[in-house]
Order: C-alpha cells, then sequence, then structure tokens
C-alpha cells in the first residue's frame, strides 16, 4: 500500500523519531511504513490519519490492481 507519510512527516519537519513518539511506536515501523514493507494495523492507519487531521483515504492510497 502506498502511503504519502513522508511527504506529511516533512512537511511539519519531523524526524522519523519525532512521528513514532506522537504515535507511540517505534522508529523502525515508521521506516516501514514509509517504504511500504509494513502495511499498519487499521486502528494505527486511524491514528495516523488523525494525527495529520486527514482522511484515511488521503493518507494511504490503493495500489493499482496489475
Amino acid at each position: 500500500m502506498k502511503n504519502r507519510l513522508k511527504v506529511l512527516r516533512a512537511e511539519r519537519d519531523w524526524s522519523q523519531s519525532d512521528l513514532a513518539q506522537h504515535l507511540s511506536i517505534s522508529r523502525q515501523s515508521v521506516n516501514a511504513i514509509e517504504t511500504g514493507k509494513y502495511d499498519p494495523s487499521l486502528p494505527l492507519a486511524f491514528r495516523i490519519a488523525d494525527l495529520f487531521e486527514m482522511k484515511i483515504e488521503e493518507v494511504f492510497l490503493k495500489e493499482p490492481k496489475s
């Protein structure tokens, strides 16, 4: 699943560690989500969207079917 997490984080001048603190997760988890190696749980995805005051669909983008 693609996401805009890195861009949203950069717009706020937050490091991965800063974002991890806001979400109470590890920096490694933030990195894995940003690079697409890990899809967050639904509750975590909603927490991320809430943190950025966005709809979940604005943060996480569905990849086209191949």
